[in-house]
């Protein structure tokens, strides 16, 4: 049975990720990552996008993106992760054969407020959390690297969000980040659920059908005294 399609709004933000399938490395060189960014800069000019900011590791990458149009997210991510594959697979020796991402893009909205800088902040500092550089501005695979003066030709193009980025902002990324909206931040990853205030979460699971996001995982629980007559 076909997949339904999935719906992404233009004007919506949405922290896009994916993952190596079966857990392999995406990226085990310098040659993996530039090719890797070759190919998400050249999606910028098959569909226009603005990109926030973005984290490329070994067996995953994050984007934070902002289409314009109600198709934009998913025809871009079509390109960019077909095109990968193919290349990646290619480059291998095993063009055709198997599956190099572990399925479709997860996007999760984003509200365009401090839960945008939240997410941002969560993204760039992605490589210093996992303990690959001391500091989240020395991994060349971010936004965060990008954004200190550079050769950037081979880079995706960033835009300015709707927030501007606070004046401390690299001392922000490098500072652990509170716990709390950390684990807000992650259960969203986790369940594809909207990440915002409360209000903005309902609406955005209605409107983009996301309900079952918000609702308790496993079975209800039973109540004491009720029973199911027999028929």
């Amino acid at each position: 049975m076909a997949r339904p399609n999935r719906m992404a709004l233009g004007g919506i933000i949405y922290h896009v990720l994916n993952r190596a399938n079966g857990r392999m490395p995406l990226f085990e060189s310098s040659d993996d990552y530039e090719a890797f960014l070759r190919v998400f800069a050249q999606a910028h000019r098959q569909v226009p996008m603005r990109t926030l900011s973005y984290s490329v590791m070994p067996n995953h990458w994050h984007m934070v993106l902002w289409p314009n149009g109600d198709k934009d997210l998913s025809e871009f991510m079509h390109w960019l992760t077909t095109t990968h594959t193919h290349r990646w697979l290619a480059a291998r020796g095993i063009d055709g054969f198997g599956h190099v991402y572990k399925g479709r893009f997860k996007s999760i909205p984003v509200e365009d407020d401090e839960h945008y800088l939240t997410v941002c902040r969560y993204v760039e500092r992605n490589a210093c959390r996992a303990g690959l550089v001391a500091r989240a501005e020395d991994w060349r695979w971010s936004s965060l690297w990008q954004r200190r003066p550079s050769d950037s030709e081979t880079r995706p193009p960033l835009c300015e969000g709707p927030l501007s980025l606070p004046e401390d902002w690299l001392a922000l990324v490098n500072e652990c980040e509170p716990e709390k909206p950390l684990q807000s931040l992650r259960r969203c990853i986790t369940r594809g659920r909207p990440f915002g205030h409360d209000p903005w979460v309902e609406k955005m699971a209605q409107v983009l059908k996301l309900e079952s996001t918000l609702r308790p995982r496993g079975r209800p629980k039973k109540v004491p005294g009720t029973f199911f007559a027999k028929t």
